[in-house]
């Protein structure tokens, strides 16, 4: 029904890179994009540092929980951004996989959490551009 591009960010806890990365999205591409994000093994809350990571440039994650990677998921989306999850995302033939090289903010402090917020910012940043561009007027 939609043509809006959908993507899947995936780390193994799905509480720190992915739930980021998802965020971006949907704050910059607004309802251009659809977004999901997921984990091989899913972590119990987001991670701390990442919430407060962005709340410093105005965006709200508290509320994110951590989920579950299903097949469906995968299945349903456009491009599957991998981070850090290697093979336990399953392939779809005619999806697009691309593996995002992150540092893991797992266990580290705000201060440490910060480049790699701006870094998947720029990731964002260049995907938009390339599956959402803004039409014009």
């Amino acid at each position: 029904m939609s043509d809006k591009p959908s993507v899947l960010f995936v780390c193994v806890h799905n509480a720190g890179r992915s739930q980021m990365a998802a965020a971006w999205l949907t704050h910059l591409a607004g309802d251009r994009v659809e977004v999901r994000s997921a984990g091989s093994d899913p972590g119990a809350e987001v991670n701390p540092a990442a919430v407060e990571a962005m709340r410093e440039v105005g965006i709200d994650i508290a509320a994110e929980v951590p989920k579950m990677l299903t097949v469906d998921a995968v299945r349903e989306s456009d491009v599957c951004i991998t981070m850090g999850c290697g093979d336990a995302c399953p392939v779809f033939p005619g999806k697009r996989y691309l593996d995002w090289q992150l540092d893991d903010p797992a266990g580290q402090g705000v201060e440490a959490v910060r480049p790699i917020r701006d870094e998947i910012k720029v990731l964002v940043e260049g995907l938009i551009a390339e599956i959402a561009p803004e039409q014009e007027a």
